[in-house]
């Protein structure tokens, strides 16, 4: 078991670090990366969710040591020395009259940070359809989804009122659905088939590339143009010592080459930023293959120009 290690005000990287992140996307002419997964929250729920981590949960199923664990203002500039163009502060709530709670306060930090992409989430009550709709209309740009944490079905009938806003104004939804790191009541392809039979337009992204279930969601991708994924800790070695990605799959990646974006879960990776990275490079599978995921994918996704400054 890992004991907590309290938040700091040092930098969780080197300098040295930075300069390797940098090395990697300027060597493929671009202006930088996109992180579509990364998590900012509330300090009291951060605080909670590390100490989940610490204690080795049994949602997770293994020690889990937080790298990048330091102060908020910290994290974020951690991210800019990265050259991270744009982010997320995946937010996601675990019962009830928490959501709204959690959308104002990414608003807040969205209007602060104008690297972050301004985040929401749901659950399951009567409300949702009523905060998704205002989420919406003060600009939302992606929507968080925690099927495992949040310990429900995504067909609930409370949530087609939400279900419904997000396929009419098609912004995205990164949802976690596989059934990795550990199983949940709802997690697996199953759910997710069934929602998209109702919702056949609903622009999803499939957290860790849906891990461990990586070949079934797969095929509900070739089912579903609207369907994308995100890397997050996919491909790295601490992914890989549990649920590795098939190797007679990975020419089904570059079929999707313009569906897959780059996430890393930063802050809560149990290893270096530059791994996450390393990773995607030794698929071997091209340098245009790396442009479109690092960069190109999410950046036509989300509107993101070239000369937005970081």
């Amino acid at each position: 078991m890992n004991s907590a290690v309290p938040n700091s005000t040092s930098p969780p990287f080197s300098a040295d670090e930075a300069a390797r992140v940098r090395a990697i996307w300027t060597s493929l002419g671009l202006p930088g990366l996109i992180d579509v997964h990364t998590h900012f929250m509330p300090k009291p729920v951060m605080d909670k969710v590390w100490a989940y981590f610490d204690s080795a949960g049994p949602m997770l199923g293994r020690e889990w040591p937080i790298t990048y664990r330091a102060d908020e203002d910290v994290r974020v500039a951690a991210l800019q020395e990265f050259g991270i163009r744009a982010y997320s502060s995946l937010v996601y709530p675990h019962k009830p009259d928490m959501a709204e709670w959690l959308n104002g306060w990414a608003t807040d930090f969205a209007a602060h940070h104008p690297d972050c992409l301004h985040t929401a989430t749901f659950y399951p009550e009567e409300s949702a359809p009523t905060y998704v709709s205002q989420a919406i209309a003060r600009g939302v740009g992606v929507f968080k989804c925690h099927i495992q944490v949040g310990d429900f079905t995504p067909t609930d009938s409370l949530l087609d009122g939400v279900w419904s806003q997000i396929a009419d104004s098609q912004i995205p939804v990164i949802i976690h659905c596989g059934s990795g790191p550990a199983p949940g009541n709802y997690t697996g392809p199953g759910p997710i088939a069934a929602l998209l039979h109702r919702f056949p337009s609903l622009p999803l992204i499939i957290a860790h590339m849906g891990t461990p279930e990586y070949v079934e969601f797969l095929d509900i991708a070739d089912r579903y143009r609207n369907v994308r994924f995100d890397t997050t800790m996919s491909f790295t070695d601490f992914a890989e010592e549990s649920a590795p990605f098939p190797r007679d799959a990975l020419p089904r990646l570059l079929d999707l080459s313009d569906r897959i974006l780059f996430g890393s879960d930063f802050p809560n990776i149990p290893y270096p930023y530059t791994h996450a990275l390393e990773a995607l490079i030794r698929l071997d599978l091209g340098d245009d293959w790396l442009r479109d995921v690092i960069y190109r994918n999410a950046a036509d996704l989300f509107g993101i120009s070239s000369a937005q400054s970081t």
